[in-house]
């Protein structure tokens, strides 16, 4: 065995793993294809490219997504912390300057000696080495083909999209105003409000907007977290209005009411230079969106830095061929990690890609740790992608994946600020009985 572990794909999850790794002084090779091979999605060559939102979810202490990042600070994580540095203001979310983001895990991986980063196309699974695949949503044909033949399996897929965004210069902030939900004082979003009239005209608009077609030999499935604004449209009449704009919590000060709907706009970079149009994925044509998007109040002069669209995300059905520390049952030298584990979201992809590294290393050096607490939400994302147990579809980091409280008489904030404390008090007893050394980054 070399003494070399191969990552496949430098995005959110290989870059973490091969940080881990060598943080371990494990030497990785890690390949990334861009720009070699390009994909739909990704516009630049930089390592850990984000393409959709902008967003790592929620801060709140008792959130499922900010307890994520906790625990995987505290196992010493590599890129939540550099996207804390890179941190646009969003309210209570984690939103970064995807640009700065990109370039800073870019430097911080190239300037580990231990990382050989290969701008190359793999196109087969390697054989004889440990190997991490992290390749993503967007791996190439070739390489899936090679993995779902190596594993056994049908590959999966559904349809995620991409948001527009827009020059902040073009925002008529005259009627735009800023605010984040039930928060009196200036706020870090822009909220464009309709009325009923307005809403219902602009539904009507998405509805008979003109859209790029799916193949027809493949099902819409599309990931029901993050459904195109135009698929929600057609779910009924008020679904956008209780979905991506609701106006809960948001006082219109022009009219002193809340509005109809709102679309919010969210800062894309630390400049405030664009905004983002937080949840209207869509894959309406080009052309249709222009026309659509600027009947939105504020955005009739809108000057579209990026349109939205979709493309095709490729995930792995891993409780059938992965054991709980992310390897093929069928072979423990091959780790899958990130999005083609059938996790969804920015944050869980970097915690596949930190655990694939931590358990590599372990693995190599025989300092495996135990299983992870089925209460923590690190062990609670491991349960779920590889014990599941029926259709398996992608998820965010939820608390319906955590096991029941005792007490279930608690509800709502009380009900997770005590699954919070539980998770806390699981993680600590388990980092002290494991070895010390395998976590050398905390």
């Amino acid at each position: 065995m070399s003494d070399r572990v191969t990552v496949i794909g430098g995005g959110l999850a290989g870059s973490e793993a091969a940080l881990q790794l060598a943080a371990r002084g494990i030497p990785v090779d890690l390949h990334e294809m861009r720009p070699t091979a390009t994909t739909p999605a990704h516009q630049t060559d930089r390592l850990a490219e984000i393409v959709c939102s902008n967003s790592f979810k929620s801060t709140a202490p008792t959130n499922a997504s900010a307890l994520l990042k906790d625990e995987m600070k505290r196992l010493g994580c590599f890129l939540i912390p550099i996207a804390e540095e890179c941190r646009v203001e969003a309210g209570s979310a984690l939103a970064v300057d995807r640009d700065a983001f990109a370039a800073a895990v870019t430097r911080r991986v190239e300037a580990e000696p231990l990382i050989a980063l290969r701008r190359s196309e793999v196109r087969a699974l390697p054989a004889g080495d440990d190997v991490i695949v992290a390749t993503g949503p967007l791996t190439s044909e070739p390489l899936v083909e090679s993995l779902t033949s190596f594993l056994g399996v049908d590959s999966l897929y559904f349809y995620d999209a991409t948001a527009p965004i827009v020059s902040a210069e073009s925002v008529d902030t005259s009627i735009a105003f800023r605010a984040n939900r039930r928060d009196a004082a200036d706020g870090d979003y822009l909220n464009c409000p309709l009325t009923e009239e307005q809403y219902d005209a602009f539904l009507q608009a998405v509805l008979e907007a003109d859209r790029y077609p799916l193949h027809d030999f493949e099902k819409g499935k599309f990931f029901e977290s993050c459904l195109p604004v135009d698929e929600l449209a057609r779910r009924g009449r008020l679904t956008l209005a209780f979905g991506p704009m609701r106006p809960v919590g948001l006082i219109d000060p022009a009219t002193g009411r809340r509005p109809f709907a709102v679309v919010q706009l969210r800062a894309e970079n630390r400049d405030g230079t664009a905004y983002n149009l937080v949840g209207f994925q869509n894959r309406m044509r080009h052309g249709e969106q222009r026309r659509v998007l600027r009947m939105i109040p504020g955005l009739a002069q809108a000057e579209f830095y990026r349109l939205g669209r979709v493309h095709r995300n490729t995930y792995l059905e891993s409780p059938k061929i992965l054991d709980r520390f992310l390897r093929a049952r069928k072979d423990p030298r091959v780790t899958i990690a990130g999005q083609l584990t059938g996790l969804e979201g920015y944050v869980e992809c970097v915690a596949t890609g930190m655990l694939a590294g931590i358990f590599t290393a372990a693995r190599r050096t025989g300092t495996e740790p135990s299983p992870f607490p089925p209460e923590t939400a690190l062990g609670a994302l491991l349960r779920f992608c590889t014990e599941h147990d029926g259709e398996y579809r992608p998820t965010n980091v939820n608390f319906g994946l955590f096991p029941p409280l005792a007490d279930r008489r608690r509800k709502g904030r009380e009900r997770n600020g005590a699954m919070v404390e539980r998770a806390r008090e699981a993680l600590t007893g388990w980092l002290e009985g494991s070895p010390a050394e395998a976590f050398p980054a905390r």
